[in-house]
């Protein structure tokens, strides 16, 4: 009777071990796992990182690019093509197949890339009949979309835990919220009464910031007073819009633009002659690297935020050194070393993104 009680609580032991050790193992495994969620509430899980990436978002392709895996990209949207830095860092961008165009996904042409993963835009997502195209098929995708800097920061750590490339993610982030701080720091300082009032042209002259949007997040800490944010604007295909009168009853004291060539239209033109800031010619082109700085969808937002401040306060950031902070920025994120040349375009916004 005694040896079969041992020998009961020898089994009852062994058990326990085997099944501790199934358990931890398990939980091992798990550990691994990727376990992520967009900003659409889309969580997505997978056991590795994958090999080859959609990136049918601009976005989505720039911070894939400054993690290191920009030659896995399959497929891409077409402006990619077109940012002058980003074919210089892939060198075969020009061939990689587009397989969508104005958020619409040409499916068949997307599975012939072979791409294991989709990182989408907003705009895409919204639309259901594009989603069950890549449920259909069992294609695991993340929707690159945010309204905030706190958004976009979440955003790129989530990329870089999908393409296993955490630690990159987490070195970039970083770098943005000391920027951010480093700014605010002085920007919280300034009176209400003595912030600049700005405008920012986004694309087209009368596109601009709308409320809860990232560009009415970062001008923010720039301790300016963005003058279209929290007024009405039209609104189509989240893009925000207002009228030419408008712009002159707000009468900015500086307009920052990203688009080449509509500082000089803003500068020249009859109907923008009665602005303070065209009259005191603080019209400024914003720079472009990568992609248009302080862009809905552009990556270099701690770059935007750094100029705009010395742009606006050139007396508060007197000390800011823009052209060494930039090149060690695209050294230290991109592995790029830029010569002064380089520099200056970036700063002028000039011949950084090809014509169509």
């Amino acid at each position: 009777m005694k040896h079969f009680r041992f020998n009961c609580a020898a089994l009852v032991i062994i058990l326990w071990v085997a099944l501790g050790t199934q358990i931890h193992a398990s939980g091992a495994a798990l550990s691994d796992r990727i376990d992520v969620t967009d900003g659409f509430g889309n969580r997505v899980i997978l056991d590795h990182s994958p090999q080859k990436v959609a990136c049918l978002y601009a976005f989505s392709g720039h911070v894939v690019t400054m993690l290191g895996r920009g030659r896995d990209m399959a497929a891409i949207v077409n402006g990619l093509k077109k940012d002058v830095m980003l074919r210089q860092l892939v060198p075969g961008i020009k061939k990689i197949p587009v397989p969508a165009k104005g958020g619409i996904i040409n499916i068949e042409a997307l599975l012939n890339t072979g791409c294991d993963f989709v990182f989408l835009k907003p705009e895409t997502a919204k639309i259901q009949a594009e989603i069950k195209k890549l449920e259909r098929f069992s294609l695991p995708y993340y929707v690159a979309g945010y309204n905030s800097m706190a958004g976009q920061m979440k955003t790129i750590e989530s990329m870089g835990k999908i393409l296993g490339c955490f630690e990159k993610a987490r070195a970039y982030t970083g770098y943005y919220r000391d920027t951010i701080e480093r700014v605010r720091n002085r920007t919280r300082q300034i009176p209400q009464r003595e912030r600049v009032r700005l405008y920012h042209s986004v694309n087209e002259p009368t596109r601009t910031d709308g409320p809860n949007t990232i560009e009415a997040d970062w001008t923010s800490v720039c301790g300016v007073i963005n003058v279209s944010v929290g007024e009405s604007l039209k609104e189509k295909d989240n893009k925000h819009f207002a009228g030419m009168e408008q712009i002159l009853l707000w009468n900015p004291e500086v307009i920052i633009v990203n688009q080449e060539g509509v500082d000089e239209m803003i500068r020249t033109h009859d109907k923008w002659s009665a602005i303070q800031a065209v009259k005191d010619n603080r019209v400024y082109g914003i720079p472009v690297g990568i992609s248009r700085w302080g862009h809905p969808g552009g990556l270099e937002t701690p770059l935007a935020i750094l100029w705009t401040a010395k742009t606006v306060y050139p007396g508060l950031f007197q000390d800011l050194d823009l052209r060494s902070e930039i090149k060690t920025f695209y050294h230290r994120y991109f592995d790029l070393t830029l010569d002064n040349a380089m520099v200056d375009k970036i700063l002028a916004n000039q011949g950084m993104r090809l014509r169509k």
